[in-house]
C-alpha cells in the first residue's frame, strides 16, 4: 500500500521543450500545452528552449540595454517619461513602487508599447496608456532593433496563447481575435549592485504578480530572480542560455478562476559588483478585450470568483496604483 501524502511544491522552476509544438501534429502541440497546465497550478513560471528566437537577436537586445543605460544621463532625460503623456520613455530608478508599502524599486528602466500617433481614435479618445513612444537618438539604430525584437516577441507571444488554450481545452485559436492586434509593453531594465545605504527592504524590484496574461523575459547571466512557489517559499529562477521565462499574469488567474497562478516574483540587486539587464516584455489581448471566466474552468453555480474585466481597464489601474497617478 502507497500511504496518500500531499505533493510537495516544486523547489526548481521547469523548463519546457518548446519544440515540438511547432509539430503540425496537433498531439505533439498538446504534450507540450500539458507541461504548461502543470506548472501553471504550481508555480505559474516557467523557462521556454527551441523557441525560435535566434541567439543573436536575444544577444544583442542586452546589449542593447547596456548601450542605451551607459549613456550620460542628460542624453538618456532627453527621453524622460515624464514627458510622455503615457509614461513611455527613461525610467528613472525609484519611479516606481512594486511591492506596495515599501521603499521604490532600485532599478532604471526604458518602456515602450503600442506606438500610437495622436490622429489614432485611443489616442483622440483619451484611452488612457495609449500613445506614442519616445525614441531615442543613441544608441545607433535603437528603434529599429527594438521593433525586431518586439516582432519576435509577438510571435512567440501568439503561439504560447495557443497553447495556453489547448492546456484549458480550449480551441487552440480561442483567442486569435483578440491577438490581431496585441498590447504590449516592454522594458530594457538595469539593477545595479545592491546599495549598502538602502532603505529597509529596499530592493531591485519588489515582490509582485505581474498584471496581463503573459510576460516573456529575457535575462542575462548574472541572476537575481526570485519565484514564490506554492508553497510560499521564495526560490531562485537562475538564468539558463537560450531561453525566455514565461510568466502567468492577473489576467490568467480571472480566466482560470484561480486554477493557473499567478505567483509573486521580485528581483534582488546582487552583491557581485556587476550590473543586471533584463528585458520583459507583457504580452496581452487588445486593449478592449473582455477577459472572462473561461468555459472549461466555470463553476458548477456558474458563478466565477473573479469579475470580467478588460485588458487596458485592468492595466491602467495596475498603472495608477505602482506609479502613484492616472494612466
Amino acid at each position: 500500500m502507497i500511504i496518500y501524502t500531499p505533493p510537495k511544491p516544486a523547489e526548481s522552476i521547469p523548463l519546457i521543450d518548446l519544440g515540438p509544438s511547432f509539430s503540425e501534429d496537433l498531439a505533439a502541440r498538446k504534450a507540450v500545452a500539458w507541461e504548461i497546465h502543470k506548472t501553471a497550478r504550481d508555480t505559474g513560471f516557467f523557462y521556454i528552449a527551441n523557441h525560435g528566437v535566434p541567439q543573436t537577436l536575444m544577444d544583442g537586445q542586452l546589449d542593447l540595454a547596456r548601450e542605451f543605460f551607459d549613456l550620460p544621463l542628460e542624453e538618456k532625460i532627453k527621453v524622460d517619461a515624464s514627458r510622455s503623456s503615457c509614461t513611455r520613455g527613461y525610467e528613472t530608478p525609484g519611479l516606481q513602487t512594486l511591492d506596495d508599502g515599501s521603499p521604490p524599486d532600485l532599478k532604471e528602466g526604458f518602456l515602450i508599447g503600442v506606438d500610437l500617433d495622436d490622429d489614432h481614435p485611443y489616442v483622440k479618445d483619451g484611452v488612457p496608456n495609449c500613445g506614442a513612444n519616445q525614441w531615442p537618438e543613441q544608441p545607433e539604430n535603437f528603434r529599429t532593433r527594438y521593433e525586431a525584437y518586439v516582432d519576435e516577441m509577438f510571435r512567440v507571444g501568439r503561439h504560447l496563447m495557443g497553447l495556453i488554450a489547448l492546456s484549458l481545452e480550449l480551441p487552440e485559436d480561442y483567442f486569435a481575435q483578440g491577438l490581431k492586434e496585441p498590447l504590449f509593453n516592454s522594458r530594457l531594465l538595469k539593477y545595479g549592485p545592491q546599495p549598502v545605504d538602502a532603505a529597509f527592504n529596499q530592493i531591485g524590484a519588489g515582490a509582485h504578480t505581474d498584471w496581463g496574461m503573459i510576460t516573456l523575459l529575457l535575462q542575462d547571466d548574472v541572476g537575481g530572480l526570485e519565484v514564490e512557489n506554492a508553497a510560499g517559499e521564495w526560490i531562485s529562477a537562475p538564468p539558463i542560455p537560450g531561453t525566455f521565462i514565461i510568466n502567468l499574469g492577473e489576467m490568467v488567474r480571472l480566466l482560470t478562476n484561480g486554477l493557473y497562478h499567478a505567483n509573486m516574483h521580485r528581483v534582488l540587486n546582487n552583491h557581485s559588483g556587476r550590473n543586471r539587464y533584463s528585458v520583459p516584455t507583457f504580452f496581452d489581448p487588445n486593449y478592449f478585450y473582455e477577459v472572462r471566466c473561461a468555459p472549461t474552468c466555470m463553476p458548477e453555480n456558474g458563478k466565477p470568483d473573479y469579475p470580467a474585466t478588460t485588458v487596458g481597464g485592468h492595466i491602467a489601474e495596475m498603472y495608477r496604483k505602482t506609479y502613484g497617478l492616472a494612466a
